[in-house]
């Protein structure tokens, strides 16, 4: 018996979760293979969040004030150094950095990750997991790294990190990486207990909350790592920023991360007809050139929007859509969940499945093509991580979003639906009740593969 999609079974939120924010592009519509319209459902937070409407109403209105940043003389340039600087300790608030943290603005996740990795003193041992997304995966190039197992069981986690580094030789610096939230199961890391051991063996931690910082609160001082890392695109602030804040010993020692203007204090010519440099100490000497002061403020006016909104409200709001996902997925027999931890891991709005006959890509177009739903097909640039939930070859090749086989034929991706502080019921509902009618009744559109991608055939 098919189900339809606007027929849907809507459970009512019970009246003390809140309202979801509001959003770009909560009212666009797509057009669908099959004719009509629909507004466009927009399921792939873990990718990029949609920006509040709050940031975009601030950053339009400075948009006119836009002025040099530093050592501009002029008024508009005064006004942006004060938005620059002032976004920063807004920053380090929402974070609850430690006196003399330092909050350094990058261009994302991955950029910070890599601006650690280059800071890092000589002989450091890198200890992640291989869980980990690329992003904190592979950045170590220049360390000595050892990659562990996947845990099953935060107490898991916990127990081989410790191992690793009681058995570390020789007994040197040491850095710990570790995810907040996965990025393909949404399941939470027992990140406080692995900076406690971390810490007890003499290394460092820092902690990729890319997907941690949207969804929950997070305490620099409360968890005590000693560096977090995470992007804008995923606070409901596009516009390529990030941010790296935490200890500034290393971060000082270091050279600087890129050379040029704003990272340099002086530069004088020698007799020899050379140059000598005084770098910055500050948070500056990792942010050379010209800042993404736009980016920068819309982190900080996410920062501000989602404080003021209440973690505990938002949290509830995406609990409740998390269970209504959950258990609509399970009363679909074919479709498995994948997780680490178990069904009764804490987690976030990041679930990612596989359906029994069903390539994932194909899966996820016919989501698009024929519901108006956006989801992300693939391995969602944490391989090792979904090769080891999907139990396939860790030696298998596969890029990130690219289908390993044609619609109909078997495939080692898996599907994401991933949903935050904007997601409306209605978008959950539509999604849960497209996932019983494709698997009761199949597509209704035929699909081609097409420069690696499943897309409808004309």
């Amino acid at each position: 018996m098919s189900v339809s999609v606007a027929a849907a079974a809507c459970t009512p939120a019970p009246t003390d979760i809140a309202a979801p924010l509001p959003v770009l592009g909560r009212d666009v519509t797509v057009p669908l293979v099959t004719g009509g319209e629909v507004t466009y459902a927009a399921l792939d937070y873990a990718a990029s969040a949609p920006a509040l409407q709050r940031v975009w109403d601030d950053v339009a209105a400075y948009a006119p004030y836009y002025g040099s940043v530093h050592r501009g003389a002029g008024y508009l340039s005064q006004l942006s150094t004060d938005l620059f600087e002032n976004s920063r300790r807004t920053v380090a608030e929402f974070l609850d950095c430690r006196d003399g943290d330092q909050v350094v603005f990058t261009r994302s996740t991955t950029d910070s990750l890599n601006l650690l990795a280059a800071a890092l003193p000589a002989d450091c041992q890198v200890f992640v997991f291989e869980t980990e997304h690329h992003a904190s995966l592979l950045p170590w190039r220049d360390a000595q790294v050892t990659y562990l197992n996947a845990p099953r069981t935060p107490d898991e986690a916990v127990a081989t990190l410790e191992r690793a580094l009681a058995d570390r030789d020789p007994y040197g610096p040491a850095l710990v990486c570790v995810t907040g939230a996965s990025n393909v199961t949404g399941e939470l890391w027992p990140v406080r207990e692995l900076a406690a051991a971390a810490h007890a063996h003499g290394a460092r931690i820092v902690l990729d909350a890319a997907q941690l910082a949207p969804h929950h609160p997070v305490s620099v001082q409360e968890l005590d790592v000693d560096w977090i890392a995470f992007s804008g695109h995923k606070l409901y602030a596009p516009f390529g920023s990030g941010v790296l804040a935490g200890r500034s010993d290393w971060l000082t020692e270091a050279e600087p991360y890129l050379a040029g203007g704003g990272a340099s204090r002086k530069v004088a010519r020698r007799a020899d007809g050379g140059v000598d440099v005084e770098w910055h100490e500050s948070a500056a000497r990792h942010e050379a050139g010209s800042p993404n002061v736009i980016g920068v403020y819309s982190i900080a006016s996410a920062c501000k929007a989602l404080t003021e909104a209440g973690f505990d409200s938002l949290v509830a709001r995406e609990q409740y859509l998390i269970g209504k996902v959950r258990d609509g997925l399970a009363a679909v027999p074919e479709v498995k969940v994948l997780s680490l931890f178990g069904d009764d891991a804490p987690r976030v709005g990041v679930i990612s499945f596989v359906v029994e006959g069903w390539n994932s890509s194909h899966f996820a177009a016919a989501l698009s093509a024929e519901y108006g739903i956006g989801v992300r097909d693939g391995l969602f640039c944490a391989h090792p991580l979904v090769r080891t939930l999907l139990g396939s070859d860790p030696q298998t090749q596969g890029e990130c979003g690219s289908p390993e086989a044609a619609p109909g034929e078997k495939s080692l991706n898996a599907i994401r639906v991933s949903f935050g502080a904007g997601t409306p019921d209605e978008h959950v509902d539509r999604f849960v009740a497209a996932v019983t009618e494709l698997v009761r009744n199949g597509a209704a559109w035929s699909y081609r593969t097409e420069q690696g991608r499943c897309v409808p055939a004309s």
